[in-house]
């Protein structure tokens, strides 16, 4: 019988407050799908950091006929100042015994996992596969190309290593690696991140605060009913019950449709509808497992945030 006056009360209460029960349930929902998009995007990052990292590369490259001439005429603009305090390539386009040594130097380095050369031909080659149709294209000739050691690293974020061993030496022109450009790629994704949780926050005050105004609207309005309860000797908690309950449920159902934003977002932008994943190979998108795994606790905090909320409205605006 008690359980079935409280679920009555709840039912009344919700029926009442209806506008401000709706404005909770979206609050709520919008707040929780932005606190699980952005744990996601947390994944995301994660991953597309192993992923990408892992493919990073140090490229050694070395000085030709070309650079030796630049270096001799004008102030050379790329890479380090060469041993002694020269330009690079000043004394010239690397010889066999420098290319020789570089290579010997490298693979003996505990950091490199695997050491590959490419000639001016081969990187002529390549350049035409992924530049012919450009202008410029046109006018590149292969002795302009340098000759180049691509280094894979057994730990891609210490390749400053690399680069402060080789750099500046003679033969080599300059010491280029990947990791910059992801490391801004990944630095403006954390931004994107902090911005998403900035704005759950946000909707998170809003919905704390639309919560406590309904469990006030909506005590005020069966202040009659308290004052019977309290008269025929109902217990404080007992009075408060229904209160938080109802506050417990809108929490649980906006809980339950952030757990279905992020679900469809899945499905639709990442897996189908969109495909992302079919349409942007080169990025290692998470799976279900990760969606997976993040809706129970969307689910609690859903369930927890506005019963609190509404025990602590109630303790302060509630005489029981």
């Amino acid at each position: 019988m008690r359980a079935q006056f409280v679920m009555s009360e709840i039912g009344v209460g919700l029926r009442r407050n209806l506008t401000m029960t709706f404005a909770v349930i979206i609050s709520v929902a919008l707040s929780l799908a932005l606190f699980g998009g952005s744990l996601l995007m947390r994944d995301q990052v994660s991953a597309m950091k192993g992923f990408w990292y892992d493919k990073v590369n140090v490229t050694v490259y070395l000085c030709t006929k070309n650079d030796a001439i630049d270096a001799a005429g004008a102030p050379a603009t790329a890479g380090a100042p060469a041993a002694g305090g020269g330009k690079p390539c000043s004394k010239g386009a690397v010889t066999p015994e420098q290319k020789q040594g570089i290579e010997t130097e490298l693979k003996k380095m505990a950091l490199v996992q695997t050491v590959m050369y490419e000639s001016s031909d081969e990187a002529y080659k390549h350049y035409k596969e992924r530049f012919g149709h450009t202008a410029l294209a046109s006018v590149v000739t292969p002795d302009q190309m340098p000759d180049s050691f691509r280094v894979k690293l057994r730990n891609p974020e210490k390749y400053a290593v690399i680069t402060s061993a080789f750099a500046g030496r003679d033969g080599v022109q300059s010491v280029a690696d990947q990791s910059s450009e992801l490391d801004n790629l990944f630095a403006l994704l954390g931004t994107l991140n902090w911005a998403a949780l900035g704005i759950m926050l946000i909707m998170l005050i809003v919905a704390l605060l639309l919560i406590v105004n309904t469990v006030r609207v909506s005590a005020f309005s069966r202040r009659r009913e308290t004052g019977i309860m309290r008269l025929v000797g109902a217990s404080g908690f007992y009075i408060q019950v229904p209160f938080i309950m109802e506050a417990a449920v809108a929490g649980l159902i906006g809980a339950g449709l952030a757990c279905g934003m992020l679900g469809a977002g899945q499905y639709f932008v990442i897996d189908h509808g969109i495909a992302l994943r079919d349409k942007l190979q080169l990025i290692n998108f998470i799976g279900w497992d990760a969606v997976l795994t993040k809706l129970p606790l969307v689910l609690v905090i859903g369930l927890l945030m506005p019963s609190l909320a509404a025990f602590v409205a109630l303790r302060k605006y509630l005489k029981v």
